[in-house]
């Protein structure tokens, strides 16, 4: 059997990185897409690879057109085919800013590489296994977003973040409805307080909260856990469940008196 093949956007480090180790344990080859250059994430690189899996690197800016267009076209050349797309690839505003005085360019910046990126490689990827779902019937393909629970919870001091992911739960929706005439689901994961570098700035902030009962679970979110989570989704473990979100956030969804 042809080994599956998964894509993880922003995959070189991080939570992107956790899942692709992961996917790559489940026998997955894997194409890795991310801004850096290759020689600056070559030690990750190799990691992935010690574990058997085919792994192609693409130098990637999700929110360029032209890139995304570049990758697919690699990855169909090198891998033969796309199973999974895992759209993890994300930023935080550079800078925190109340609403009230937040700027248009730092907005534009964070829409185009959280929800229009995405959207449109999602709208790519699908037609490529669509292809492959009609010339092969029991091609299996899914679609995985990676959002937050700034989906649904309010941080007035990164507005244009929330935003972005709030797209990203309604983009899960839409494309679960207009693939599931092909037999491919969608999933969206929706991360907590997770322990990356992009969180690393706020490391004191969360530490507080976290003690003082923020989650019920009392640590830290791992890239593992939501790594683990995603790999669910890829092998076919909830093929009857699309659309649906999992929230993996110690807890912190569950309202409470």
């Amino acid at each position: 059997m042809k080994k599956k093949v998964a894509l993880v956007t922003g995959g070189a480090r991080g939570i992107g990185l956790g899942i692709a180790l992961e996917l790559a344990e489940e026998s997955f080859d894997i194409a890795i897409a991310d801004v850096q250059d290759e020689a600056a994430v070559s030690e990750n690189i190799s990691k992935l690879r010690g574990g058997g899996a085919k792994v192609l690197y693409c130098r990637c800016d999700i929110s360029s057109a032209t890139d995304r267009k570049a990758a697919l076209v690699k990855i169909k050349g090198e891998l033969g085919r796309l199973n999974v797309l895992v759209n993890n690839a994300g930023v935080a505003p550079s800078v925190r800013a109340d609403i009230l005085d937040a700027g248009e360019e730092s907005y534009e910046r964070v829409m185009k590489i959280n929800l229009q990126g995405p959207y449109f490689l999602t709208q790519a990827a699908a037609k490529m296994m669509i292809e492959e779902k009609k010339a092969d019937p029991s091609f299996q393909g899914a679609i995985i977003n990676i959002s937050s629970i700034s989906a649904e919870t309010a941080s007035v001091s990164r507005g244009e973040y929330c935003i972005s992911k709030a797209g990203v739960s309604m983009a899960t929706k839409l494309w679960a409805v207009r693939l599931s005439e092909y037999g491919i689901p969608v999933y969206e994961v929706r991360p907590g307080i997770i322990m990356t570098d992009m969180t690393s700035a706020v490391k004191e902030k969360y530490d507080k909260l976290i003690a003082e009962g923020l989650l019920l679970q009392k640590r830290w979110g791992l890239p593992d856990d939501i790594a683990r989570c995603v790999a669910m989704m890829a092998r076919g473990d909830i093929a009857y469940s699309t659309g649906q979100v999992v929230n993996v956030d110690g807890g912190f969804s569950i309202s409470r008196l």
